[in-house]
């Protein structure tokens, strides 16, 4: 998980990285079978015919109501991720050995009063990179939660 930028261009990133030969892959096989209505969820792509290794899975958090706000998610959001997920590889933080085994399913949110495609994109490469090297380092570890749960709150918090 990780958290980038500012209001309305934040990035959001959960993900979860594993075998595709586990539960992840039958998650992966489901997400892409039966596509929930306004999450249709899209592989991470460098181009057409470059889809990065592990295989990505990208799934917006938020529902998708427009063409405008479709095209902030599967455009400078998802170009950001693919390269993310192929820098994580190239400094080693994901071992090049391991890509063709793992997968990656990363809830992506765009918000959707989010304007500047510039910002969309480098706000969720900073997310998605920072997600990754968390979730191979296996941080926070429960010694940060126990250390930080009486004083840590969500930036999205707010009282119903």
């Amino acid at each position: 998980e990780a958290l980038a930028g500012q209001e309305p261009e934040v990035a959001h990133i959960d993900l979860m990285i594993g075998r595709k030969d586990g539960p992840l892959g039958e998650a992966y096989a489901k997400a892409k079978a039966s596509p929930t209505p306004g999450h249709e969820p899209l592989l991470a792509i460098l181009e057409p015919n470059l889809a990065v290794k592990p295989t990505t899975l990208i799934v917006p958090t938020v529902t998708i109501r427009s063409m405008r706000q479709a095209s902030m998610v599967y455009g400078p959001a998802q170009a950001a991720v693919a390269k993310a997920v192929v820098d994580s590889v190239a400094d080693g933080t994901i071992p090049k050995e391991a890509v063709d085994e793992l997968l990656i399913i990363a809830n992506v949110f765009v918000h959707p009063a989010a304007v500047d495609r510039q910002r969309v994109y480098i706000n969720n490469y900073k997310a998605m990179r920072h997600a990754i090297r968390r979730a191979i380092e296996g941080r926070p570890t429960i010694d940060d939660l126990i250390e930080n749960k009486d004083r840590a709150k969500h930036p999205f918090k707010y009282t119903p």
